[in-house]
C-alpha cells in the first residue's frame, strides 16, 4: 500500500481526532478497494512516517482497527486487512451512511419534494459517474 499514492491523498482536519482520521482513511481504502481484503498493510512506524503523525497516533489508530476488526495482527506477523466479508460489507455501508447523513442534514433546511431530491441526486450522480469513466478511458 502506497499511502497517497494511487489511492486518495490524506488531508488532515482539525476538528476531528487524527487517529479516527487514518482509521476512516483506511475505510475508504478498503470500501473503494484500493486496499484488498488480507492485504499487508505498512507498520505502525511506516504509516507514522509516510503520514508524519505521531508513531502513538498511529498505533492508537492500528488499535483502533483492530478493535473495529478491519484489520488483523496475528504474533509478529504484519498486519492485514481483514478477510472478514461481513466487516467488509459494514465498512461500506458505514460509509454511505455517513455521507446521506451529512448530506440530508445539509439539504433539510430547503425542504425539497423528496422526488424532485432523488431526480437531483441521480442525475448528479450518473453525470459524475459518466465523468468518471471518461476520465478513465483517457488516462
Amino acid at each position: 500500500m502506497q499511502v497517497g499514492e494511487g489511492g486518495a491523498e490524506l488531508k488532515f482536519n482539525s476538528r476531528d481526532p487524527v487517529y479516527l482520521q487514518v482509521v476512516r482513511y483506511f475505510k475508504e481504502e478498503i470500501a473503494t478497494g484500493r486496499l484488498e481484503k488480507g492485504q499487508i498493510i505498512p507498520s505502525r512506524r511506516e504509516i507514522a512516517g509516510k503520514l508524519k503523525i505521531n508513531p502513538n497516533t498511529a498505533q492508537k489508530a492500528y488499535k483502533e482497527m483492530e478493535e473495529q476488526a478491519l484489520i488483523v495482527t496475528e504474533g509478529n506477523s504484519p498486519s492485514r486487512i481483514t478477510t472478514d466479508e461481513h466487516v467488509l460489507s459494514l465498512i461500506r455501508n458505514e460509509l454511505i451512511t455517513d455521507a446521506v447523513d451529512a448530506f440530508v442534514l445539509s439539504i433539510a433546511k430547503i425542504q425539497v419534494p423528496v422526488e424532485e431530491l432523488l431526480a437531483i441526486v441521480k442525475n448528479k450522480v450518473e453525470s459524475t459517474y459518466n465523468q468518471a469513466v471518461k476520465e478513465g478511458e483517457q488516462a
